[in-house]
């Protein structure tokens, strides 16, 4: 028997992170869905770090990215204040170590002046617009966030939550309890 077809069909999950204006805002959603099922909607998928000074949200398995969190907060301990370091080595880890690479997460790691993807294949992406976005709503936040974040009168917050808002109008597994943490 495969993996695959040992545990359920799990879904439900979109992190979108906005920097505009010397502002950065991590958003996500509380939906957790099996099948057509939904288990949870208040969720909590987006935690501060670094004694406040990062934020991080995950898509995929919980238990996965709670492991991938700790080992970040453990890089950002050895590595203070660099948080593009801290992020590489993880991706590192993850991608070589055989317990990690098994993991199915990913994240999205920020601070006041950074935003990063983080993969378990070894990418840590910054994104050119100062928005990026991950988990199954993830393309719909992302191309509302990119469309509103020249707006004027909207600061990086009513970006992302208007961008969420759109996410969770058209992606069943994604819903309007948010999460929404700024630097």
């Amino acid at each position: 028997m495969s993996n695959s077809s040992a545990f359920p069909d799990w879904h439900g999950t979109t992190i979108l992170a906005v920097r505009k204006d010397g502002k950065t805002v991590v958003a996500g959603d509380g939906q957790v869905s099996m099948g057509a099922t939904v288990v949870k909607g208040t969720a909590k998928k987006v935690r501060t770090l670094a004694g406040g000074r990062v934020i991080a949200g995950f898509a995929g398995s919980t238990a996965d990215a709670f492991t991938l969190i700790e080992r970040l907060e453990a890089k950002l301990e050895q590595y203070p204040e660099q948080l593009a370091r801290a992020c590489v080595d993880l991706a590192k880890d993850w991608r070589t170590d055989r317990y990690l690479r098994r993991l199915e997460a990913m994240l999205i790691v920020a601070d006041k002046n950074q935003i990063f993807t983080v993969t378990g294949v070894g990418d840590v992406l910054e994104p050119e617009h100062g928005v990026a976005a991950i988990g199954s709503g993830g393309n719909y936040a992302l191309a509302a966030a990119r469309a509103l974040v020249d707006v004027e009168g909207l600061d990086a917050e009513a970006v992302a939550r208007k961008a969420m808002g759109i996410a969770a109008d058209i992606c069943v597994y994604t819903n309007g309890a948010l999460t929404v943490e700024v630097l």
